[in-house]
């Protein structure tokens, strides 16, 4: 009895333990769903159901293992590519031959550039002696150092005097000059320093004055000077390329004249894409003239020429202004070119309309005509041209150019003899008149015949028909027709032979009457002979004015007759 009675307080409590079961078992019954993306074939629910003191419990049992479903796999196979048969066409355009090449262009195939270690730069000097009839004596020589990579320097030198057979009909021209050009990485400066001495009589007055002395006719001229450039050898990274340049210069005569002449020129081209470039060019000339008659005389011209420019294969066109002042004189110029390659560039069309200064100035004018006075006023020549021609090559060896030109000059010097008091320092001498308007007419031809370096010709011609003179009668000192022509032949490896001719219409000129009259026309030819006698030493012949024609390019002031002159070529090689 006693045991009976302890075992309520255990019976209570296990019914109590389980109506918890029960309660847990319906809050914990969960429903399974398989997920996405996820297989649920391994998953399996199982249920099972007991009643445990008169209630139901059920038990949820599941077992499944997740995993990705399979995914389509790319397969790479290791395989050679297939080979390309088709060629890709490379087109090259060559520039046109605006030179008398000796040869045509071929097509340009890009190969690999071989480096050549058999080319050595050679510093070559010779020497050139001669002497010939009137008093003739000649003298030329030439000098080479550097390496010809870094630094090269040349130096020349030359010296030629002739005598005549009228009293003081006497010439002598002498220079010398360095040349130097040294290179950097990128940069290229060249150099130059001259010196440079002619001296002429006014012969014509001897005969007009019998007591005149010789110093009292020399008209020498010296000039001395100096150049400095620097130019890119490549463009830039924005395709920029220039090329500044500065010149200065002192020319003086035998009669207290001077003048001094500094240039600066800053030429810039820009590349705008393939097709199109923009140029500018910067140009300040100035000119001071010292003489007794006219104290100072000033001559600056300034301009600016800024132009854009388009070119293609076939076709290339530049359009731009130049602004100038001329002195205290503004004008506006055209500056439009165009050229049009027609027939694979063997013959190219040419056209534009150019407006430009002619900077006159005692060393110019002086160049022209050596025995003119001392300039009492210096003036530009503004000249306007329109042209129109065409230019080419004819088969392998024939070049040509033509050009048609209409021209419009004003202040265009001309060239009249001394008519004033006849005294013993301009006795025979020229004045310089300056024309204030002119037109011309002008036609311009060029051919070229070539045959490697065996044989070369070369033949111009430019015919100048004036009109429309606003002041004076006639283009005094100006020629209305010029025709030259120069054969070189290599009649051997060892014998060289050449020719030149010169042919003119005579010039129109004033005389003591202030009437006009015209000059005979000229004609001179001249040849020469060279050949090699031994390693180092060759022996030359020229012959000069073949035809004895003794024609005056001014007036009264004839040349020498047939001149014939022989020596020899020492080289130092």
């Amino acid at each position: 009895m006693v045991f009976l009675i302890a075992l309520i307080p255990f019976t209570v409590l296990a019914q109590q333990k389980t109506k918890k079961k029960k309660h847990t078992a319906k809050k914990s019954t969960t429903v399974v769903q398989p997920l996405q993306g996820v297989s649920s074939n391994h998953a399996s629910v199982s249920t099972d159901a007991e009643e445990i003191g008169g209630n139901k419990v059920v038990t949820v049992t599941s077992a499944f293992k997740p995993s990705l479903k399979n995914a389509a796999k790319i397969n790479f196979t290791a395989a050679t590519a297939y080979p390309d048969t088709a060629k890709i066409p490379l087109k090259y355009q060559i520039p046109s031959q605006s030179l008398f090449f000796s040869y045509n262009p071929v097509s340009i195939k890009p190969v690999e550039l071989a480096i050549d270690t058999a080319l050595h730069w050679e510093n070559d000097q010779y020497i050139k002696v001669g002497y010939g009839n009137f008093a003739t004596s000649f003298l030329e020589t030439g000098l080479a150092f550097g390496d010809g990579k870094k630094a090269i320097i040349n130096l020349r030198g030359n010296y030629t005097n002739s005598k005549g057979n009228l009293p003081d009909q006497e010439f002598t021209k002498a220079g010398i000059e360095g040349l130097g050009v040294f290179n950097s990485t990128n940069h290229e400066i060249t150099s130059r320093l001259y010196y440079n001495n002619s001296l002429q009589y006014r012969y014509p007055a001897a005969t007009l004055i019998p007591a005149i002395s010789k110093e009292d006719l020399q008209q020498q001229f010296n000039l001395v000077g100096f150049e400095l450039g620097l130019q890119n050898k490549l463009p830039t990274d924005f395709g920029t390329t220039y090329h500044p340049q500065i010149k200065l210069n002192s020319f003086f005569d035998s009669r207290n004249g001077s003048e001094l002449n500094f240039i600066v020129k800053a030429p810039i081209n820009e590349a705008l894409g393939k097709i199109f470039a923009f140029d500018l060019k910067l140009t300040a000339d100035i000119t001071s003239l010292h003489t007794a008659a006219v104290n100072t005389i000033n001559n600056n011209l300034f301009y600016i020429d800024p132009s854009v420019q388009f070119k293609t294969p076939n076709f290339s066109l530049n359009v731009g202004i130049q602004p100038s002042w001329d002195n205290d004189n503004f004008s506006m110029l055209p500056n439009i070119t165009a050229e049009s390659k027609i027939t694979d560039e063997h013959f190219i069309l040419q056209a534009g309309w150019i407006g430009y200064f002619q900077k006159n100035s005692y060393q110019s004018l002086a160049a022209y005509n050596p025995y003119i006075m001392q300039p009492t006023a210096l003036l530009n020549s503004k000249i306007m041209e329109q042209y129109a021609g065409f230019k080419g090559s004819l088969g392998k060896h024939l070049t040509y150019n033509a050009r048609l030109s209409f021209l419009k000059i004003n202040d265009q010097p001309l060239f009249v003899s001394d008519t004033g008091k006849v005294v013993a320092s301009t006795a025979k001498s020229f004045l310089v008149l300056y024309e204030p308007q002119l037109q011309a007419l002008q036609i311009h031809g060029e051919i070229g015949y070539t045959v490697q370096e065996k044989l070369s010709f070369i033949a111009a011609m430019t015919f100048t028909q004036y009109t429309n003179q606003s002041e004076y009668a006639k283009p005094w000192g100006l020629l209305p027709l010029q025709l030259t022509g120069t054969v070189r032949y290599s009649l051997t490896k060892n014998i060289q032979l050449k020719s030149d001719i010169f042919f003119w219409d005579g010039t129109q000129t004033r005389n003591a009457s202030l009437q006009t009259q015209k000059l005979d026309p000229a004609l001179d030819l001249n040849a020469g002979l060279e050949f090699k006698v031994i390693k180092r030493l060759n022996f030359w012949i020229q012959f000069n004015n073949i035809i004895n024609d003794k024609y005056q390019r001014w007036d009264q002031y004839q040349v020498l007759g047939f001149n014939v002159l022989g020596g020899v070529v020492y080289s130092f090689r």
